[in-house]
């Protein structure tokens, strides 16, 4: 059975049981803070686990992209060394929230994987809770033990621990026991030496587990207890690639059609065969994982970085890199052209890949040359540790800034030295990494209590659009404390007129006021699972009295005027650029805006001045806002409206219109464009390979600038003594100054002919090598000419130039190349040593190189130990 009908089988089946079949949600989590990724297919339903949202069916299946890179569920480290590990894994999931329970979930997952799928009852084994003796005191989930009677043997009904079959979302949140189905795929010789049920949940390759059925029961409150749930929820997570790997009848996730086709495209790339060596296997392994999640973060909308989620995906393409690098020999980028292959493979299922596919190739290629000449670098300062080091072991400080500094692997670091018979200090590694962890888990340490309950009132209104002053209730608080921030509080409100953090545009801010005149501020606003979060310093002093609730009208207008200048942006870049133009991200601060976008190329100065001049024809034609509310999103997109990649839809939309421009939006945006002012663009420059970022400003900030512009502007002239045409005596200052550098140029080449005439006479003669160590008045470039002029005059030669320039030292050494070949002599080497009496260092070829440092003084002291190298 293929892996597309796999796929499809399992939706209908669920769809045939009236459950809602939804696509599967971006990779990327924007409204919660406990998650970087989806981890697992429950991820983005959480707003109902919690009670924070209702979905229109209470029925729902889907396929899930989940990633599994980071925090508690990190696999990252086992991909490509077994067999059914991965970063990226599709979760067929099906749930009920409030609806059915044990019984139907049970049976239904009975249903589809033996009577549907085929699947031999025999070789299927069930886990059940087994209960736990610590402070929760749970009893054994007898239920779920008796559904499985009436389905599979008893011998074949395990029971598991807290770790194995008990499930939680987090420290806090709803959690339940879970029932595990496991198959055993083990040929029958096996089957006939150790009894299956022995090697359930013991990371057996071919007894794994394929379907979790989670019965969220409980919540797991801040002080560690538990509490019934009002109602009661399933939560089911099939691995797709291991069910593939059992109706496919093969032994590995990596031999499913899931995987064949990019296995057989890394085997034409680099002329290695998988299935032959071990070593070539895992990179092999390895690089077929690690493009999928590249590729599907692309596709939805994160690109590598060198933060937060960026990082990750960074990392895991570079583990990829690293090695097709070391273990298949590809020096030179080739993963990015695997995406093709894949987006054939998975572009039906998953459409964004094939929509996105060009940009996702072009990122993926340019973080390749980018890492590929990380590692040439790091060969190189390797190379200088190496050089450096006394014994036989390389010092783990020194590898770990190599790590940390320079993105060097570690394991690569380890396999380099050992092939020139050095060890790695792997302790000392290990302890300046452990520091590492330590700092960073303390400047994010955080502690969050669980909310105290005021009002009951489980919808929270904004009403936000439309005020920016509302009476507000506190229906429940909490505190959170970091070591960034202190003591916080969130709050929550019956209605909120605050808007919070999303869709690129920041929070509001403002303050809330009692009958009193007593003002609590609020510092900042959120959204976490469907929730609008007030940050502040204090609480009220009355937490239940009625407070106006007041947001800071200056901040909001600002951001409302670059937020509607990004819409107004978008559409003159696809009228200018053409409807490639796709946005990629944006950030909408009252200061100022930044909007990326998919271009191949810089913008020129027409370009730009037409981007402009389009925002600002539409900011004079005071184009008014017209916005629709609560609309069906597919009517919102037949009517014209651009969505965007990586973003989560509800069933309904919020669609914003200025003139011919219309998008999803749930910003806030100025009611007429005339409101803008005026528009100005501060920068254009690349974020990666094919994606553009624009800064612009709007409003009171593009006055500001206008008048600092016109105080530079004065200030030029009165340099210029108040010239009537200062542009053209500025032009004629910088002719004149061009003209004075190409004089000093030629009198200093005449003074290096001199000094090269002088120089002849200076050379001594030591064991056959024609040597010179001298400080010279010339700079670099007139030291590499005088060097090259006698290397042509004299065979045998070594020599070493100094000089100081604006306070740092230079050193230039060259070798003649005979000496190169004869003695082993190597400039670079001689150049890195010497380096360190100016406090510094370099490197070169190894008959010219060439070494700056910060410490002039040392410049005797090289000089003096140049002759040790020839003596």
């Amino acid at each position: 059975m293929k892996s597309q009908d796999i796929r499809s089988k399992f939706l209908s089946f669920f769809k045939e049981k009236k459950h809602s079949i939804v696509p599967s949600a971006p990779m990327v989590l924007k409204d919660d803070p406990t998650l970087m990724f989806v981890n697992s297919g429950m991820a983005p339903f959480k707003e109902y686990f919690l009670g924070h949202a209702q979905p229109k069916n209470n029925r729902i299946a889907d396929t899930q992209k989940c990633l599994r890179v980071s925090g508690k569920h990190n696999d990252l480290e086992e991909v490509g060394y077994d067999t059914y590990h991965h970063t990226l894994f599709e979760m067929l999931g099906n749930w009920s929230f409030g609806d059915y329970f044990k019984k139907e979930a049970i049976a239904w997952a009975w249903e589809l994987l033996v009577d549907v799928y085929g699947i031999d009852k025999d070789i299927l084994y069930v886990t059940v809770f087994e209960g736990s003796d610590d402070d929760d005191k749970l009893p054994m989930d007898t239920e779920t033990y008796d559904f499985w009677k009436q389905y599979i043997s008893e011998d074949r009904i395990l029971t598991g621990n807290k770790k194995d079959n008990f499930w939680e979302m987090g420290d806090q949140g709803p959690c339940g026991p879970c029932s595990e189905i496991h198959v055993d795929i083990r040929s029958a010789d096996e089957k006939a030496k150790v009894n299956g049920k022995d090697l359930v949940n013991m990371d057996h390759p071919q007894v794994v587990e394929i379907w979790n059925l989670v019965f969220m029961q409980y919540n797991r409150k801040a002080n560690g207890s538990l509490e019934n749930l009002p109602d009661k929820h399933i939560d089911t997570g099939m691995g797709f690639e291991r069910l593939c790997m059992v109706l496919q009848g093969v032994q590995s996730n990596y031999d499913t059609d899931v995987f064949t086709p990019i296995i057989r495209e890394i085997e034409t790339i680099t002329n290695k065969n998988y299935g032959k060596d071990e070593k070539t296997d895992i990179a092999i392994r390895v690089i077929s994982d690690h493009v999928r999640a590249v590729a599907f973060s692309i596709a939805d909308g994160q690109l590598p970085s060198n933060t937060g989620a960026g990082y990750v995906i960074r990392r895991i393409l570079r583990r990829a890199v690293r090695y097709g690098f070391t273990f298949l020999d590809k020096k030179e980028p080739f993963i990015y052209r695997l995406v093709d292959v894949l987006s054939n493979k998975m572009g039906d299922a998953f459409p964004e890949l094939i929509a996105q596919k060009q940009l996702i190739e072009n990122v993926i290629k340019e973080e390749e040359q980018s890492f590929l000449r990380t590692l040439d670098q790091g060969l190189v300062l390797l190379n200088r540790i190496v050089d450096e080091t006394t014994g036989d072991t390389v010092s783990g400080e020194k590898a770990f800034e190599l790590y940390d500094t320079y993105g060097f692997p570690i394991d690569l670091t380890a396999l380099i030295l050992s092939e020139k018979n050095l060890k790695l200090d792997e302790k000392g590694f290990n302890e300046q990494l452990q520091k590492q962890k330590n700092r960073s888990r303390a400047a994010s340490e955080m502690s969050t209590d669980d909310w105290t309950i005021l009002k009951d009132d489980a919808v929270e209104e904004f009403v936000g659009y439309d005020t920016l002053e509302a009476n507000v209730k506190l229906t429940k608080y909490r505190k959170v404390t970091s070591k960034k921030d202190g003591d916080m509080y969130q709050l929550v409100f019956n209605i909120t007129p605050f808007y919070p953090d999303g869709g690129g545009q920041v929070g509001d801010k403002g303050y809330l006021e009692d009958a009193h005149g007593d003002v609590v501020y609020i510092l900042d606003t959120k959204k976490e699972n469907n929730v609008i979060i007030h940050f502040a310093k204090n609480l009220p002093k009355d937490l239940n009295e009625t407070f106006k609730a007041v947001v800071d009208a200056k901040q909001r207008y600002r951001t409302e005027c670059n937020h509607t200048a990004t819409h107004l942006l978008h559409q003159a870049l696809r009228e200018v650029l053409g409807e490639h133009v796709e946005q990629k991200g944006s950030a909408v601060h009252s200061k100022y805006l930044r909007f990326d976008f998919s271009h191949f190329s810089k913008l020129s100065v027409e370009q730009l001045r037409d981007v402009e001049n389009f925002v600002n024809s539409r900011i004079e034609g005071k184009l008014p806002l017209i916005e629709k509310r609560n609309i069906a999103k597919e009517e919102a997109l037949a009517e014209g409206a651009m969505s965007l990649f990586g973003e989560k839809y509800g069933d309904t939309v919020r669609s914003v219109r200025f003139g011919q421009s219309i998008e999803l939006c749930g910003g806030t945006h100025v009611k007429n464009t005339a409101d803008i002012w005026h528009f100005k663009i501060i920068s254009e420059g690349a974020v990666a390979a094919g994606i553009r970022r624009i800064e612009a400003i709007t409003n009171d900030a593009v006055k500001d600038y206008y008048s600092e512009n016109n105080r530079a502007y004065f200030e030029m002239k009165d340099l210029l003594n108040n010239a009537k045409e200062p542009v053209k005596a500025l032009q004629n200052l910088q002719d004149e100054n061009a003209s004075l550098k190409k004089q000093i140029e030629g009198l200093l080449k005449d003074k290096a002919k001199n000094i090269k005439g002088e120089l002849k006479n200076e050379l001594q003669e030591i064991n056959g090598i024609r040597f010179l160590a001298k400080k010279l008045d010339l700079d670099a470039a007139g030291l590499k000419d005088v060097a090259f002029e006698l290397g042509s005059q004299f065979d045998n030669l070594f020599l070493l130039f100094a000089t100081e320039q604006n306070g740092k030292a230079l050193l230039s050494c060259y070798i003649s190349k005979e000496l190169v070949a004869s003695k082993g002599l190597n400039a670079g080497q001689v150049v890195r040593e010497l380096g360190k009496f100016i406090q510094g260092g370099g490197g070169g070829q190894p008959f010219f190189a060439t070494a700056g440092g910060k410490k002039p003084d040392g410049i005797d002291e090289s000089l003096a130990e140049a002759k040790k190298f020839i003596e």
